[in-house]
């Protein structure tokens, strides 16, 4: 006998949408009052924990093997930031997380030893802000009127390190620097990128400004905007944006290029905003002393190069570095002081002067070399907004 087909289950019908449903309840909202004491509540938790942290950190780094190391550690720093920002889920931006983390590292490196920085200054120039950024506001941060006075003031021993621009993405090569390397024996021993915005500052109204100073640099970087929105303004060249700032600030008429930082430390307006014509207008700063940095697999190596001034004297150097597929960053020439004819090349590329492939290069080229000096092999970083 055939089976009967079991039956379908039914199906519920579906429910008819509620008429005038009434909203979720809302919690309710807490009283000022109340607001005002957990916020007292946060203060007081968040003061413990800093100077916890603080404390912490100081104790982590007496117990290091290695103070130096544990003083000076760009990568270490890096790697911290960069797992804040991973982590960091607002509404306080990254820079404004890592400005705090800074200055609780740069504390609590300076509880342990003073560190003492020379910088390209006066105070809030750009190269201020890089030192800043690595070493934090605890460090003694020296301000020197030249770049050859901060390697000069490393060199003596009269600091720990020295921060001093090397180049930038519009205008490439800074000359002094690179100068100075070829006269005294000092190491790059890190990096900081920064993104330049450049600023028109001053204290009278745009119409009225009628001079405006800057660095050579700096103007250089703006000279579009500037020839396009400032014709009657006469350009004047000074040996710092600080400088410049201080100028606009004192002198009628008188407008600057330079930081945003600077037009707060020096109470200008802000006459227009970010006018540099590259908008991804970033410059490199090297930090320089006597530390050998260890490889991090992510390193950038300098070096000083003179060959034999004759006709393909260059490319037998350089094909070492496709030989040992090395990527060449950077090159920059300059001719040699004096009577002899020739010029030292200033190269940088990827890699670590411990590394394999690296000692094989500069064996290679060395046995080539006139004079051969490696400035340093340092951690890369990125630049920073």
């Amino acid at each position: 006998m055939a089976k009967k087909p079991l039956p379908k289950k039914a199906r519920k019908p579906a429910a008819a949408p509620a008429k005038h449903a009434k909203p979720a309840h809302k919690p309710a909202r807490k009283s000022p009052a109340a607001l005002e004491s957990e916020l007292k509540r946060l203060d007081r938790e968040i003061l413990t924990l800093i100077n916890k942290r603080t404390r912490s950190t100081t104790e982590w780094i007496v117990a290091q093997p290695d103070l130096k190391r544990a003083l000076f550690a760009p990568l270490a720093d890096d790697a911290l930031f960069a797992a804040l920002e991973t982590s960091n889920r607002g509404p306080l931006p990254i820079s404004a997380i890592r400005g705090i983390f800074r200055q609780m590292l740069s504390a609590a490196r300076q509880d342990v030893k003073t560190t003492r920085v020379a910088y390209l200054g006066p105070a809030y120039s750009y190269t201020h802000i890089a030192a800043l950024e690595r070493f934090g506001e605890s460090a003694d941060l020296v301000p020197v009127s030249t770049i050859a006075a901060v390697f000069e003031e490393v060199n003596r021993g009269q600091a720990d390190y020295g921060i001093v621009p090397i180049e930038n993405s519009t205008d490439g090569r800074i000359v002094d620097t690179l100068d100075m390397f070829t006269r005294l024996p000092l190491r790059i021993c890190g990096e900081v990128q920064i993104a330049i915005h450049h600023n028109l500052l001053s204290r009278c109204p745009r119409s009225e400004i009628t001079e405006i100073y800057s660095k050579p640099q700096a103007l250089s970087q703006c000279r579009e905007w500037l020839n396009k929105n400032m014709p009657q303004a006469r350009l004047l060249e000074v040996t710092s944006t600080s400088t410049a700032a201080q100028l606009a600030r004192d002198k009628p008429g008188a407008g600057a290029v330079a930081s945003m930082r600077a037009a707060v430390e020096y109470d200008l307006n802000v006459a227009a905003e970010s006018i540099q014509d590259n908008k991804n207008n970033v410059t490199r700063f090297a930090i320089i002393g006597d530390d050998d940095t260890k490889p991090t697999g992510r390193d950038r190596t300098a070096l000083l190069l003179q060959i034999p001034h004759k006709p393909g004297a260059l490319a037998d150097a350089l094909s070492s570095f496709k030989r040992n597929k090395i990527n060449l960053t950077w090159i920059e020439s300059f001719p040699l002081r004096g009577p002899e004819s020739g010029y030292l090349f200033f190269l940088d590329f990827e890699g670590h002067s411990h590394d394999p492939r690296i000692k094989r290069t500069l064996s290679d080229i060395e046995r080539l070399a006139v004079r051969m000096e490696v400035l340093g092999s340092y951690p890369r970083s990125e630049p920073l907004s």
